[in-house]
């Protein structure tokens, strides 16, 4: 599969897939965030995910939306690249981007069947936790590999 059919700029291409994928009785995974500069932490935590469900859809920060959370020199890299980047990982099923402050609004379009965060959320403040129990659906936590972030790496560059 070509990895840029993976990548959706709006529901109106993602949300027939998710209802296919559905209808076939696969369990959808949901998990969302910057992922810039990917690294091991990234894909240890995006792989693990996976193996909970059948297909995983990744919500991606655009660039705007990591500024706003992360600071103006954030992202290290953009949108676009970090798009094909997670596509391109066999265990992410789509990705697409999302502009809002929280994933919220993408999770209700989506309905997983299990959320995913890493362990350093507590399910209580987990975005669209509510929901997801609400519809059925599970929310699980992963423990991260220690050490790996990317503002450790950012760190690292600059200081050495």
């Amino acid at each position: 599969m070509n990895t840029a059919n993976k990548i959706h700029k709006g529901l109106d291409t993602l949300l027939p897939i998710v209802k296919q994928w559905k209808a076939e009785g696969q369990k959808i995974v949901f998990t969302n965030g910057c992922f810039d500069l990917i690294h091991l932490g990234h894909v240890d935590y995006l792989e693990k995910a996976r193996n909970l469900g059948d297909k995983m859809v990744v919500g991606l920060n655009t660039d705007a939306s990591v500024r706003g959370n992360k600071g103006e020199l954030r992202p290290i890299t953009d949108e676009v690249s970090r798009a094909r980047v997670l596509a391109a990982m066999e265990f992410v099923d789509a990705v697409i981007l999302f502009g809002d402050e929280t994933p919220y609004m993408l999770i209700c379009q989506v309905v997983p069947d299990i959320l995913v965060k890493g362990k350093d959320y507590e399910v209580a403040n987990i975005v669209g936790a509510d929901f997801v129990m609400t519809h059925g659906g599970s929310v699980e936590t992963i423990e991260l590999v220690s050490g790996y972030s990317t503002s450790s790496i950012v760190h690292k560059i600059k200081t050495q």
